[in-house]
């Protein structure tokens, strides 16, 4: 876990641009060590540039980054040193960068060319770098582009890594350093990261155990922690004094800043779900107020069309009742109309036949008399020997048989 947060660290580092006092976002109330003392290694080939060792900080305090010496990204470009300052409450580090001109470091003296303003090491011409063998261990056979010249150091001799503070550097930066700040910016390459990540696994190297004098103070190459091109540091650049307190006084403040961020979380959390809670209820009550007025609104067209039904099923069962009663009437008046008929025809019939002259039905024809016959009599049924009724008028007197009728003598007298 521990190599994943440094190696993330570092990646921060690299992601952030080179300004004015820019820094990496990790603040530290304890002030780094002193620089230690130690001898630059031999520079492994041409092209290599020197980039001064500095404490670096992990999860158990500062370690030690070992100098050494780097292949710059591209030709032209010189190593500006990362250094520690003081933000007015706690020590931030200020990443280095590649640069056509060397920029502001702090005014930290990390010796070999960088004694807190600018740098005497050496140059780029023609695309070669050139080497000023006064301050680099350089092997002239092997590297001819060299050249010698004594370097002044402007800046008091000591061995203090951090500017501001308590003790710390007071130099700020000159006009020509704040030119070259602002100029473009190249980050660390993949070698010098894996250099850092390297160095902060490493229990050696860091200042609880080494007190300030770690056995690995440079390297020739990046990541090259063993072998011939290793230095070990001569000494200390100061009495180490373990921060304990300081320690105590920043876990306290971490913690500290963690309740405080706990305290924050839970009133955030408290007032969001407060938030959430009202919300709730006013999305629940303006629900139950729509759905109300839903209701009410279902209801009344409901009844309104139950109305509108029963009227129009009232309506269709008056006409209903409407024509049946007429219907009813017109069958009643014609039955009556065809009973008035009917009763004005019998009695008109029975008139007419009462009418009727008397020869219509003449006796004579109904029985005749007996007549003798050889044979003894048919027997005749009760139709032919009594007619019906109303075949002889009650107003005429029945015939005798046995008599015939008196014939009148012409002229109306017997």
């Amino acid at each position: 876990m521990r190599k994943v947060r440094l190696l993330l660290l570092a990646f921060l580092i690299l992601a952030i641009p080179a300004t004015s006092l820019a820094q990496f976002g990790v603040s530290i109330m304890i002030a780094p060590p002193a620089l230690p003392v130690y001898t630059q290694p031999m520079c492994p080939s041409a092209g290599y540039l020197w980039t001064p060792g500095y404490w670096g900080y992990g999860d158990e305090g500062y370690f030690w980054v070992p100098g050494t010496w780097a292949m710059a990204p591209e030709v032209g470009l010189l190593w500006t040193p990362g250094y520690w300052g003081y933000g007015g409450n706690a020590f931030a580090w200020n990443e280095g960068y590649w640069g056509q001109n060397v920029g502001f470091y702090g005014g930290v003296n990390y010796g070999f060319g960088y004694g807190g303003v600018g740098y005497g090491g050496g140059y780029w011409n023609n695309g070669a770098f050139n080497y000023n063998t006064t301050v680099n261990n350089v092997n002239v056979t092997s590297i001819t582009t060299v050249y010698s010249k004594t370097v002044i150091n402007e800046t008091t001799v000591n061995h203090v890594s951090y500017n501001g503070g308590e003790g710390g550097i007071t130099v700020r930066p000159t006009a020509a350093e704040e030119t070259a700040m602002h100029e473009r910016h190249t980050p660390a390459t993949a070698m010098q990261t894996e250099h850092v990540h390297v160095a902060s696994t490493n229990h050696a190297l860091l200042a609880s155990v080494n007190q300030g004098r770690p056995a690995i103070a440079a390297t020739a190459k990046p990541g090259e922690f063993s072998g011939s091109g290793v230095v070990a540091a001569k000494e200390a650049g100061a009495p180490y004094k373990a921060p304990e307190n300081k320690a105590a006084e920043n876990k306290a403040t971490e913690s500290k800043a963690t309740e405080s961020k706990a305290t924050e979380n839970k009133a955030a959390e408290s007032k969001a779900a407060a938030t959430r809670t009202n919300e709730n209820k006013a999305a629940e009550s303006k629900a139950a107020a729509t759905r109300t007025n839903e209701n009410k609104a279902a209801e009344s067209k409901a009844a309104a069309t139950r109305t509108n039904e029963n009227k129009a099923a009232e309506g269709k069962a008056a006409a209903t009742r409407t024509n049946e009663n007429k219907a009813a009437e017109s069958k009643a008046a014609a039955t009556r109309t065809n009973e008035n008929k009917a009763a004005e025809s019998k009695p008109s019939a029975a008139r007419s036949n009462d009418s009727k002259p008397a020869h219509a039905q003449p006796a004579a024809h109904q029985q005749a008399a007996p007549r003798p016959e050889k044979s003894a009599p048919r027997p005749t049924t009760a139709a032919h020997a009594q007619p019906a009724p109303h075949a002889q008028p009650a107003a005429r007197p029945e015939a005798h048989p046995e008599s015939a009728p008196e014939k009148k003598a012409p002229g109306g007298k017997e």
